[in-house]
């Protein structure tokens, strides 16, 4: 394996900067459509980026929502990045669609969802993934898979239908300050926009690769 040698020259699209709309999360949109319409393995995965105690960190999660002022997705708040957010803490969600050479990366906060939001995206999921969320009690220590499988199967025969949404577990929206759009040319001389919220709306400028 050479990890040196290894590159890909990519040069299906570029980024014409008069097609692009005024609302980054709108373009955004248009961009996921891309990739959903392309058939990309999880076009709704998103890396996102925390801080901990002064420490990154970084984990995979899928955006399960689309609000006018950002992008939601759901966990435990009592996790690692539940705590570390709060309502409000500072985050950052990358998208890559390696199929399409792009990406996509938000920079902002995460404000907590409503209940009654959370309530209705935990209504719509698979009952074994809502009996999951009761079952994990995320990003803390287990003895073993096994113990994990029987608190699982104590919470299936402890709920019927429907299953409730336990308090600890809920959405976060995504609001964000800055959105840059990534798209790879020829020669490593790609294209980079950059969206920056100001007083006025957004203000948009291009980036050196």
């Amino acid at each position: 394996m050479d990890l040196a040698r290894m590159r890909l020259d990519y040069s299906e699209h570029g980024i014409d900067e008069a097609a692009l709309v005024d609302d980054p999360l709108d373009q955004w949109r248009l961009w996921l459509q891309n990739a959903v319409d392309a058939q990309l393995d999880e076009p709704n995965a998103m890396v996102i980026a925390t801080v901990e105690d002064g420490q990154p960190r970084t984990r995979t999660v899928l955006a399960k929502g689309i609000a006018p002022e950002g992008v939601d997705f759901y966990t435990n708040y009592t996790s690692r990045k539940g705590r570390a957010l709060g309502d409000g803490g500072p985050i950052s969600a990358t998208f890559v669609w390696l199929g399409l050479e792009r990406q996509v990366t938000l920079v902002g906060r995460a404000a907590r969802v409503s209940a009654e939001e959370s309530d209705a995206y935990f209504a719509v999921r698979p009952r074994d993934s809502q009996i999951g969320a009761w079952a994990s009690e995320q990003s803390s220590e287990i003895p073993s898979r096994t113990a994990l499988e029987h608190r699982f199967a104590e919470f299936s025969s402890r709920f019927g239908h429907p299953v409730p949404r336990p308090p600890h577990w809920g959405g976060f929206r995504i609001i964000p300050d800055e959105v840059e759009f990534w798209q790879g040319r020829k020669n490593r001389l790609h294209d980079r926009i950059l969206y920056r919220r100001d007083d006025d709306g957004w203000t948009r400028t291009r980036l050196a690769p």
